[in-house]
């Protein structure tokens, strides 16, 4: 094939990136339907939606489905995974098998704290049908063509009725038939008559896992009904765009929904979301680049848009620029459907009736994730977009510096409670109150509330802080910035030799710094001698950088690097980070001069710049009393640096004394976009013979809290990551501790609400749910460590992974919930809770530094030290 011509569609030339240019949809790089597998429980749900008219590659999976259609792998893997059977399929001649409920649940409830009531954004669904009923449809002789299975099915609705869900070999029906029915069709390619043969095997209850995926598809038609539009997996209401003109913005409402069940029952989740746009295209972009540098114009494009998310107004699809087509324009051409030529040009204009001004525009790519078809086959391709017709979306990186312009988007973003279920509560009026939805919810026998979840919860009793001489039981907020500036740290590092590196341009700042780090270093407990203030000539990365390793070379011991910076620069960043954590490692501190110069907060920085290099140096801030002995924290995340396709880094941090306030870190780079850890053992065995040097023992219990993981791959992380763990425990004779593995979510739909006389407010930090919303497989429960000061309440949640093998050490519910709890009063960057348990915390720091920056593993001399904070 000619490399500079456009490809054609599947089964006519060229790869298959244009499958649906020929349906009215535009030349999408979408990746081809995936060919359906044989008839067989192994294809169960993949063609299902096709029966029912939906593609299945944009099927709304509910509760922790992977991700599916652009962002999926293999898709009839990922569904034989998500979508499994509740007990075992009967096979055809056997009697029908009813399967009314899962297993006995955890007991998953505390009881410490003190009750309060909650609300949350989810509203209960009565299903009004007894049962679904499941079929094993057979076609004698034996019909290939799954099209034509679909086909056949739907010449006898008259049997089955008109609500189906068909997936080519099993049907789900609301209404039961007989046990076994006979039906005859003609397959029209040569005439041949064929039997059907339909028959029960299953009765399932209305609120089975296998009846989630089709209900969600009612869902999706519910809210087109509404007249929303799908962008992504959300439904906006461009309608009700917001436009910010001055910022050159509109940011469009909507609702992220999923019907899901939980330990409650069946629930309707609605999350209100918004979508950020921006009303410049991508050729408005360019051309703004052409103006500020036309020498390397190419390479500044490059730059800026590689990576940047953009969304195609005339289908409200949305794409990621991987690259930029040069060579190719508007006018080009590509081969449709049915093997006609036609220009991008003509295609716009006769399908859109949109008209291309620019023609000599590069286009631009996007490449869809690899596929793997049944078989083996992997499916490839790529997407040609039109700057002119590709808008930006998401916020600029010039207006997330400027604080107005930030303030002026978070306050239509950043809902208060009670805007947030007015918004739910408005959609939920509106399907109450439209003929067509109820309807169609009605054919599933599917009755949504109009009230959102209204449950009882707790409050977590208050932490008491202990610094070196004193303790402070934690004030409603749950800040103690005040106590920890005029009272003395648990330990301190004393600052006997160190060195200030800045330009002679910020030797004032400078100056007004030092005296005031003087000033404030003795009510915290710390000592520190006047630094080697070393002036450079100029602020170019490569002064610091030769001035620094020269300074390092004549003082052996210096204990801390300080260098301040002018303006926000990555590059002079990144290498002094290289140098101080990789080359030559030594704790370092970067400032921004701008941080530094107004004169009214100088006292305030430098007290919290004096206590984050107290912590780098292995100082000890505070911690809270855990009363469990011999116990190992250890938190763990994965930072993926997805813009320079860099490979994925694991922060690895482990607590290494009995009052937790010593940790030991690690870092293991992995190859891209993995999220399994395979380093594990390696780092894990490492803490061990670090808690052992600094104990004499080691530790009895350990309590794993793995961050980064969604509900679609906590079967790996129980299959792959924590037998890692097991095995590095018989690296040590006779050693055999007690587990414990949680995997932390942050990134879910579930809000929760206070309740006070019918109103909804902001829940108070400490607020704990662990019933209703929780899952029936799994020992979970949903806190709200933090105060929110703006927005309304989203609960981190926390999930120990298959309870009945792997919490070995047999923590109670209580334990569990109190020690996560008091996790989150150990990030001694914040003088507060914080959202996660702080060894997640520091785990993300370090891995977000060596992925972000160092791009390579940090020195091991740094470990025993907080040196990322």
């Amino acid at each position: 094939m000619d490399p500079n011509k456009p490809p054609g569609l599947p089964g006519v030339t060229g790869m298959p990136w244009l499958q649906q240019l020929g349906r009215g949809r535009g030349f999408q790089p979408e990746v081809p339907a995936v060919d359906l597998p044989t008839p067989g429980q192994g294809a169960t749900l993949v063609s299902m939606f096709r029966g029912i008219g939906i593609d299945p590659l944009k099927t709304s999976w509910g509760r922790g489905a992977p991700p599916v259609g652009r962002e999926a792998g293999d898709l009839g893997e990922q569904l034989k995974h998500q979508v499994s059977p509740v007990g075992v399929i009967s096979s055809p001649g056997r009697r029908p098998e009813e399967v009314m409920g899962s297993s006995e649940p955890f007991h998953k409830a505390g009881t410490k704290g003190t009750p309060v009531t909650v609300g949350s954004n989810h509203i209960p669904i009565c299903c009004k049908n007894e049962a679904v009923y499941q079929y094993h449809v057979t076609f004698s002789p034996n019909v290939e063509l799954m099209a034509m299975r679909f086909g056949m099915m739907k010449d006898h609705r008259s049997t089955t009725g008109e609500v189906v869900a068909f997936d080519g070999s099993i049907l789900y029906l609301p209404v039961k038939l007989k046990d076994v029915v006979s039906l005859k069709s003609v397959r029209r390619t040569d005439n041949q008559e064929v039997e059907i043969t339909v028959q029960m095997t299953k009765i399932l209850p209305p609120n089975s896992d296998l009846c989630l995926p089709f209900y969600n598809v009612v869902l999706r038609r519910v809210m087109k009904i509404l007249g929303l539009k799908l962008v992504g997996q959300n439904h906006y209401d461009p309608d009700s765009a917001i436009i910010l003109g001055k910022h050159r913005l509109q940011v469009w409402p909507g609702y992220a929904t999923c019907i899901k069940r939980t330990d409650g029952g069946l629930y309707l989740s609605v999350d209100v979301t918004h979508k950020v746009l921006r009303n410049d295209s991508v050729l408005d972009v360019m051309k703004v680049l052409y103006e500020q540098s036309k020498e390397s114009f190419q390479d500044e494009c490059t730059k800026e848009l590689i990576g940047s998310i953009v969304i195609t107004r005339y289908n409200n699809r949305t794409y990621r620029i991987d690259d930029i087509e040069w060579s190719k324009s508007p006018k080009d051409t590509f081969t449709m459907f049915d093997g006609s030529e036609t220009s991008f040009v003509d295609y716009y204009s006769k399908n859109y009736g949109i008209e291309i001004k620019e023609m000599d525009q590069p286009l631009l790519i996007h490449r869809p994730k690899e596929r793997s078809k049944p078989g083996g086959k992997i499916i490839t391709g790529q997407v040609l977009l039109v700057p002119e017709l590709s808008f930006m979306t998401g916020i600029p990186e010039k207006m997330r510096k400027d604080f107005r312009a930030m303030k002026d988007l978070t306050m239509h973003i950043n809902v208060s409670a009670e805007q947030h279920t007015h918004s739910i509560k408005q959609l939920l009026k509106n399907i109450a109150s439209n003929a067509e939805t109820l309807t169609e919810l009605n054919r599933w026998g599917l009755d949504i509330s109009t009230d959102l979840l209204v449950t009882h919860g707790r409050i977590l009793p208050q932490e008491t802080i202990c610094l070196q001489s004193s303790s402070y039981v934690t004030s409603s907020d749950v800040s103690w910035s005040r106590e920890v500036v005029r009272d003395a740290c648990i330990s301190c590092i004393p600052m006997n030799i160190w060195a200030v590196f800045y330009p002679r341009r910020c030797a004032d700042q400078v100056e007004e710094l030092v005296s005031t780090f003087l000033k404030v270093a003795r009510p915290m407990g710390l000592r520190l001698e006047g630094p080697n203030r070393v002036e450079l000539r100029d602020d170019r990365t490569e002064t610091y950088v030769k001035t620094i390793h020269s300074q390092l070379s004549r003082e052996p011991n210096m204990q801390l690097v300080v260098c301040i910076m002018t303006g926000n620069r990555d590059d002079l960043y990144t290498a002094i980070k290289k140098l101080c954590c990789i080359k030559s490692p030594i704790p370092s501190q970067a400032i921004n001069v701008r941080t530094i110069s107004q004169p009214q907060k100088l006292r305030s920085v430098a007290q919290k710049i004096l206590l984050q290099i107290n912590s780098k140096l292995g100082g000890e801030r505070w911690t809270v009393n855990v009363p469990l002995k011999h116990l190992m924290v250890v938190g763990v995340d994965v930072h993926h640096d997805t813009s320079k396709k860099s490979r994925s880094v694991m922060g690895f941090v482990a607590s290494v004394n009995s009052s937790l306030t010593r940790w030991y870190s690690r870092v293991t780079l992995q190859t891209p976009n993995e999220e399994m850890i395979s380093g594990f053992k390696l780092c894990l065995s490492a803490a061990l013979q670090k808690y052992y040097e600094v104990n004499h023992n080691l530790p009895e219990k350990i309590v794993v809290y793995r961050d980064g993981v969604s509900d679609g791959q906590l079967k790996m992380v129980e299959l792959y990551e924590i037998p890692q763990l097991l095995t590095c425990f018989q690296t040590f004779p006779s050693y055999e501790p007690k587990l414990v593995f949680i995997v932390v979510q942050k990134r879910i739909s579930t809000t929760l609400y206070s309740c006070s006389a019918e109103r909804f407010g902001t829940p108070p930090p400490g607020t704990i749910l662990d019933h209703s919303l929780t899952h029936s497989d799994w020992m979970d429960f949903y806190l709200m460590a933090h105060q929110i000061r703006q927005g309304c309440g989203l609960p981190t949640h926390y999930v120990c992974v298959c309870v009945c093998v792997y919490n070995t050490a047999n923590l109670s519910p209580d334990h569990l919930q109190r020690l996560t709890y008091k996790m989150c009063h150990l990030y001694w960057n914040w003088p507060g809770t914080i959202r996660v348990p702080a060894p997640c915390k520091y785990a993300h720091k370090v891995a977000y530094l060596c992925g972000q920056y160092l791009h390579a593993e940090p020195a091991i001399q740094l470990s025993d030290t907080l040196y990322f904070l």
